[in-house]
């Protein structure tokens, strides 16, 4: 099997995971924090939601709400994605992540949060059809990621691990909540 159709597949199994947790998620669910100062999503004065955010991060990292988890699937998708084959890596910009983290926004509920992320599986799985055989040994692609060093089929693969481990993540903080 070529290396393609296997990181396809691999996202294909990683995203049936990340939306068997989204199925019928609330609001309530999203902001649910599990601990006392959790990190979340919360509204903000203009209407817009903002992600609980700080780096260096603290030791230990708080827990997260099921909100903050999936902006951050978002955040670090779009990111991925800008990176690996948009405008960060057409015009041959570094973005800063700190900064992106901070105007990154949540869309507000559940429903437009699963709509995002929904977006952002389906332009990276187009992407990832773009691709040849050749393209995953490169680095061309991948600089921006881990000092660089990394060939793009190994960028890839992080990002279908980071989904699943995600995906665990929210229907963790789900059946918590309900616990």
């Amino acid at each position: 099997m070529n290396a393609i159709p296997l990181l396809r597949w691999q996202l294909d199994v990683s995203w049936s995971l990340t939306a068997l947790n989204l199925e019928k998620l609330t609001d309530e669910e999203c902001v649910w924090e599990p601990a006392p100062g959790s990190w979340s999503v919360r509204p903000q004065s203009d209407g817009s939601w903002a992600a609980d955010w700080a780096m260096p991060e603290p030791d230990p990292v708080p827990m997260t709400s099921v909100g903050w988890v999936m902006w951050h699937v978002g955040f670090w998708w779009d990111h991925a994605y800008s990176h690996t084959f948009g405008d960060a890596y057409a015009s041959g910009k570094t973005l800063d992540f700190t900064a992106s983290a901070a105007v990154t926004p949540w869309p507000g509920s559940a429903e437009a949060g699963v709509a995002w992320l929904t977006a952002c599986r389906d332009r990276w799985a187009e992407a990832l059809d773009s691709l040849t055989e050749d393209d995953l040994g490169s680095t061309a692609r991948s600089g921006w990621f881990a000092g660089g060093d990394l060939p793009l089929g190994q960028v890839l693969a992080w990002v279908n691990i980071e989904l699943m481990k995600n995906a665990g993540e929210i229907g963790l903080l789900r059946r918590l909540r309900t616990a």
